[in-house]
């Protein structure tokens, strides 16, 4: 259904998009994971029709849409698509109804027809009873599921969602990715979300793209993420809590880390250790394989208990089953596993 073939974009001398390739099936739910400029943005915006690309293509249902090599792209609104922007962007001279007609009648959809489908949506996202209040007399919720009604209206084949919740307050974002997802379903297109809520993507989607720094870190879907990171980027920014990477050098018989030798053999002379959170223990006394630290949160998370300590530099989190009788500030040690779980590179590429 969707096709990204090498594509990059360049604002004068900065590539903020360089040289990604995915592939998305019919029906997905992609997700563009990553921290606030790492180009997720960009791409959704060339994914829209908004932003041509500096090189390469995109490819909806085998058709190009934009061609960077050759400068050309497909309108906007020929596209087949349709885009939920973060600020909704609703006309507030307008209705809901007029909201949800305006596309329809751009489409020159008859009047009759109009009027069904404006029903169905409006249903079909629990506002109906709204239909001839104005944006400033509803909330804030009900103001997005106007501009995701107003977008899927239409019947675009391709959905694109610019971080629509991330006005929204925890609760009604929690109830709200329900309703994205009931939704998706209800219509069978292809929907690319951005988002740098790594909880809304591994709930919400089927595949995520983890981005950062304008590149595509790792394609998956959010299993493939959590049990086989490929970059220590994507092995700490993926998960609740995310897992624990520790730089080593190897030293004789094992390897060290600051003043401590841990009796782990490395792959290389310097490397990264991966070790995840519930294989760490928590312990008020030295052993030959915990670091020595500093405890500097502790919180329950599924009635386990999540304990994250510092020494410079380095944070690692815990997860255990009972809470440690210490307190904020006190000296802990990290008891860390045989072995870690995987090894990176300095570079952080996944060593096999």
């Amino acid at each position: 259904m969707l096709e990204i073939r090498a594509l990059t974009k360049r604002f004068d001398t900065v590539e903020a998009v360089k040289d990604v390739s995915l592939t998305v099936p019919d029906g997905a739910f992609l997700v563009l994971l990553g921290p606030s400029g790492c180009g997720k943005t960009t791409l959704l915006r060339m994914l829209a029709g908004l932003e041509l690309p500096s090189a390469g293509q995109i490819v909806f249902h085998g058709k190009t849409v934009s061609d960077g090599d050759r400068n050309w792209s497909v309108d906007p609104a020929k596209r087949n698509s349709g885009l939920v922007f973060q600020s909704y962007a609703l006309w507030p001279h307008m209705s809901v109804r007029g909201n949800v007609e305006w596309p329809l009648k751009v489409a020159k959809m008859p009047k009759a027809e109009r009027a069904a489908r404006i029903d169905e949506v409006l249903r079909l996202l629990e506002i109906h009873e709204l239909a001839d209040r104005y944006p400033n007399e509803i909330s804030g919720g009900q103001q997005q599921r106007v501009a995701i009604a107003r977008t899927i209206a239409p019947r675009p084949h391709i959905l694109l969602f610019d971080e629509p919740l991330s006005n929204l307050d925890a609760k009604l974002r929690v109830e709200m990715r329900t309703e994205l997802m009931r939704l998706h379903r209800a219509t069978d297109a292809t929907s690319v979300y951005v988002t740098h809520d790594q909880i809304e993507a591994m709930t919400m989607a089927t595949h995520v793209a983890v981005m950062n720094a304008g590149r595509v870190q790792q394609f998956g879907t959010p299993g493939d993420l959590e049990r086989d990171p490929q970059t220590s980027f994507v092995a700490t920014f993926v998960g609740t809590p995310p897992n624990n990477v520790i730089p080593v050098v190897k030293n004789g018989t094992g390897c060290r880390f600051a003043d401590k030798h841990i009796p782990v053999q490395p792959p290389e002379p310097e490397c990264l250790a991966m070790y995840r959170a519930d294989a760490l223990r928590v312990s008020a006394d030295e052993t030959p394989s915990s670091l020595k630290m500093e405890l500097v949160e502790m919180s329950t998370i599924a009635g386990r208990t999540m304990v994250t300590a510092l020494s410079g530099d380095l944070r690692l989190t815990a997860v255990v089953d009972s809470r440690p009788e210490l307190r904020i500030g006190d000296v802990v040690h990290m008891e860390l596993p045989p072995e870690p779980a995987c090894w990176f590179d300095l570079a952080g590429d996944r060593i096999a």
